[in-house]
């Protein structure tokens, strides 16, 4: 996540911000798949208790005679509603369906190769309003944004079915914790598992708050660290962009002598402006790509000598220009 980072004053200064989506997917899917599983059965009340029995005579005659206290439901056959379908909600989703398990996925922004990767008896929601009022189980894959934040509160947990059991180990904002709270006392949640513990979330009754162990495996931080590493070596090395959160992704193989990369906002007639500085000084563009995100755009352009300082200074001095490297 990057909620400890001022994307925004970054990007006015030009500062790419990576992040290393699905690096860590596999660690949290597993995670989704345990906190299904706790959701369903008192897996956590039956371990203290039989913790508790220690000392008594029979232990094993105990159990056998308390262990009816801690019967739970079995995932197969159910329905899991799966709300973001992107590196992880996918994964979750697969695995559900190998479990047995009915599901129902919604993402408005899924792409194509998200898409591709799903299951193919996983269904596709038009509306998260569809998982709410059919789904036994639902689980949130989505990033807190201020059209999420809040997105599991009294209005949609209304809509939800009796009972309902719902997993977040995405963020905590998600879920308004008071209506939460109210819900899982009259019964509408059944169960509620987060990765995300907070001030109103622990020690309830009907919340299990695992302390944000999602990503935590060697393996996650193994592929984080080497995504991460690649990425900005690419950036420093070739100016290339992959996985950006402030600025589009665009890269290009380096095969010129030289290129220049010109972060710019996304207004019209940008490009021509810095195609017109190489061909006034006389420079032919050998390769060039281009790309956009909201506000702000990226411009590789690459020749077959070393570009002047004139052609520098001309692309710099663009309105709606902010910054220039050469590679």
């Amino acid at each position: 996540g990057v909620n400890n980072i001022p994307v925004d004053e970054c990007t006015k200064r030009g500062i790419v911000v990576f992040n290393t989506p699905g690096a860590n997917a596999n660690g949290v899917k597993e995670l989704a798949v345990c906190a299904l599983i706790l959701a369903s059965r008192d897996v956590v009340g039956g371990i203290s208790w039989a913790n508790s029995l220690q000392g008594e005579a029979d232990v094993a005659k105990a159990v056998e005679a308390g262990k009816s206290a801690f019967v739970g439901s079995e995932l197969m056959g159910k329905t899991l509603g799966v709300i973001g379908l992107g590196a992880i909600g996918g994964m979750v989703a697969n695995a559900a369906t190998a479990l047995g398990m009915t599901v129902v996925g919604c993402d408005p922004y899924i792409t194509p190769r998200a898409s591709w990767s799903l299951a193919p008896s996983v269904k596709q929601a038009a509306t998260y309003e569809e998982i709410f009022r059919t789904c036994d189980y639902i689980t949130l894959h989505v990033p807190a944004t201020p059209q999420t934040k809040g997105m599991i509160c009294k209005k949609t947990l209304d809509m939800m079915k009796d009972g309902v059991k719902i997993i977040n180990l995405a963020r905590a904002d998600l879920v308004n914790a008071s209506d939460l709270k109210d819900a899982i006392l009259t019964k509408k949640v059944a169960k509620y598992v987060t990765d995300f513990p907070t001030n109103e979330t622990v020690g309830v009754d009907g919340i299990i708050a695992i302390p944000h162990l999602g990503a935590s495996t060697m393996e996650s931080e193994d592929h984080c660290a080497l995504m991460a590493g690649n990425q900005l070596d690419e950036y420093l090395t070739n100016g290339n962009i992959v996985n950006s959160v402030n600025f589009p992704s665009v890269s290009l193989p380096h095969t010129s002598f030289a290129r220049i990369c010109v972060m710019h906002k996304n207004i019209p007639n940008m490009l021509s402006q810095i195609t017109s500085a190489f061909s006034q000084a006389g420079v032919n563009i050998d390769n060039m790509a281009n790309g956009s995100k909201g506000e702000t755009a990226y411009t590789i352009v690459e020749v077959s000598e070393k570009p002047s300082e004139e052609i520098v200074q001309k692309v710099l001095a663009i309105d709606g220009v902010s910054k220039v490297s050469l590679y």
